[in-house]
């Protein structure tokens, strides 16, 4: 049978999609979920995978075309691969019998993955079209199912919303890929797969038997193995060569991304498990597209390691001809690499005097995030205070008439957030990005703002090239990204790109603080509560004592690349434009 490869619809504000590279060509046997292809949606490149194992039988559209979401790009034929797997089989010579090798078993814990069960219908002969998790972009490897829209014999359209998918911080919903009918529901709600697991299959006759798949769990998996045999040699016997590593202390929080390097949740959790530090795993060659370290890699690494702490002093043992007196042999004794050490398990007693919450996920990635920043950046935070006496009563007087106008409101963020922007449109340099031992100046100020959501977390969607928008287009995008962010309707792209970030740290009273920088930015902004305070003022050449509206703000900076000099000017521009607000400069 053929099936259509289709351009993937990556978020409700992404309607075309460029391809950039062929992984696989015409000819090619596919696994299910193989890679075949690159593509790049607005500023977000990404994979995608095969919806079935077959052959590449036809490659509609050549690279570097842009086509639109649900467009038809290439035919599968899944009938030609049993064919095709006979024949290799035939063909293949009688593979050379071996000593059974001893086998060492390595259990190597991994994230929960979800094992998708076997129809419970024969399908091979019906028009069968899989819904897989989508990649919703290169740093996100899993989704989970949150919600089906549609049940199980619902008819669907082609590009109709049939579910809802958590991926990181954003929510967002899967299409249809075709015209069908909902035949089998395969990941129920709350389970968390892997990127290009089938989650659901879609009929294209409504006479094909509907299946209701029971509960899908999400055991987790275990890996056996198995070393390659070693060479028996008449002559020279040497021990199996194993990878060693003189690394035996370094970073244990492996990043999702550093030094231009990627690496998926399941690649940093069995690294994680197994006491491999970010330093080793950096050291391990990849044979991932783009070099990325695959579970492959990385098992065949651990096992070779393994070897190591667990196998005997080896011998280096040579045969030596007969003769008169026996020659002596020679033994060299290696170390064992010690192991690395376990984390501590917290044992919570009986009756314990307190309550134990496990972290959600968005906790855990924030978590994992700001120690990442720690590790990376070279944190520095420099404080001055502001007069904001004049933008207070601006807001004041003009609030009522502005939230009637424009039905929102008017908040102080979008007056701090546009002081910022023209200060980092003045000193371009703390508008940069660290990648190895280059520095990236970033052509366009997209200005991340942190938001608090309503279950306590905190998500940063970014303002796209706001240094073209005037105020009242800064204050419309912070109410429409912050709205949507409450209600997690924000789209992948929403939170992405960001170069410079604000967070308002005055919101619940609090005077300032020294946030944690937003990777890979290397400066983040702080502003505090506005607070009444008596001050000195020089009026007409005299000291007075008057009552303003004062408040401190803030610059966090990455000192590998912002000097102290340039991180106070950029503070000092940000005073200098809070201050010069008034009812004669600021246009709404």
């Amino acid at each position: 049978m053929k099936i259509e490869v289709v351009m993937p619809k990556m978020g409700e504000s992404l309607q075309e999609g460029t391809i950039t590279k062929w992984i696989k060509k015409v000819g090619d046997v596919i696994e299910r979920d193989e890679m075949i292809l690159e593509i790049s949606t607005d500023k977000v490149d990404t994979e995608v995978p095969a919806p079935n194992s077959g052959i590449l039988t036809e490659i509609l559209v050549p690279e570097g075309t842009t086509v639109e979401v649900g467009s038809v790009i290439a035919y599968i034929e899944t009938d030609a691969t049993q064919s095709a797997a006979t024949t290799t089989a035939v063909s293949a010579p009688a593979p050379t019998p071996t000593p059974a090798p001893v086998a060492e078993t390595i259990t190597i814990k991994e994230e929960p993955v979800v094992n998708i069960p076997a129809p419970t219908t024969n399908v091979a002969n019906s028009n069968f079209v899989e819904v897989v998790m989508p990649k919703m972009g290169e740093s996100l490897q899993e989704g989970t199912v949150t919600k089906w829209l549609k049940k199980v014999g619902d008819t669907v359209e082609r590009d109709e919303m049939i579910l809802e998918i958590s991926t990181d911080k954003v929510d967002s919903e899967v299409p249809s890929p075709v015209d069908g009918v909902l035949a089998e529901i395969l990941v129920k709600e709350g389970i968390t797969v892997e990127v290009g697991t089938p989650i659901a299959r879609l009929s294209n006759s409504s006479t094909a038997p509907f299946v209701s798949s029971p509960a899908v769990q999400a055991p987790a998996k275990q890996t056996t193995i198995v070393p390659p045999p070693v060479e028996q040699h008449k002559q020279v016997e040497q021990p199996m060569p194993v990878i060693t590593s003189n690394i035996k202390t370094g970073t244990k929080e492996i990043p999702t991304r550093y030094e231009g390097k990627f690496f998926s949740p399941l690649v940093r959790t069995i690294a994680q498990e197994n006491g491999i530090f970010l330093e080793e795993l950096l050291s391990i060659t990849g044979k991932g597209i783009d070099g990325r370290v695959t579970k492959e890699d990385l098992l065949n690494y651990i096992k070779n390691r393994k070897t190591v702490a667990s196998a005997p002093v080896p011998q280096t043992t040579q045969t030596v001809p007969a003769a008169p007196a026996p020659a002596k042999q020679a033994t060299a004794t290696a170390t064992p690499t010690p192991a690395a050490p376990a984390k501590p398990q917290i044992h919570i007693p009986a009756g314990a005097d307190y309550d134990v919450i496990p972290m959600d996920r968005i906790r855990q990635l924030i978590s994992e995030h700001m120690v990442y920043s720690k590790h990376t950046s070279a944190h520095v935070t420099s404080v001055s205070e502001v007069d904001v006496t004049n933008i207070v009563n601006f807001r004041n007087k003009n609030k009522d008439a502005f939230e009637k106008r424009e039905g929102y409101k008017l908040t102080f963020t979008p007056f701090f957030a546009q002081a910022v922007i023209n200060a980092v449109r003045q000193f371009p340099m703390v508008n940069v990005s660290v990648d190895g031992k280059n520095i990236l100046k970033h052509r366009r100020i997209n200005l991340g703002v942190a938001t608090a959501l309503p279950d306590g977390n905190l998500i940063v969607p970014v303002i796209k090239g706001s240094d073209l928008l005037n105020l009242k287009g800064v204050a419309y995008s912070i109410y429409d990204l912050s709205t949507r962010a409450r209600s997690k309707k924000l789209n992948p792209d929403d939170i992405q790109g960001g170069t410079v970030t604000l967070t308002n740290v005055g919101t619940f009273g609090t005077l300032f603080g020294t946030p944690v920088i937003n990777q890979p930015q290397t400066a983040i902004f702080g502003v505090g509560a506005i607070k009444k305070r008596p001050v000195v003022k020089e009026i007409d050449g005299n000291d007075i004592i008057v009552v303003r509206h004062m408040m401190y703000v803030s610059i966090t900076y990455d000192h590998r690349v912002i000097d102290g000099m340039l991180a106070g000017q950029a503070l000092a521009a940000v005073v200098k434009n809070l201050e010069s607000m008034n009812e004669g400069t600021i246009l709404l």
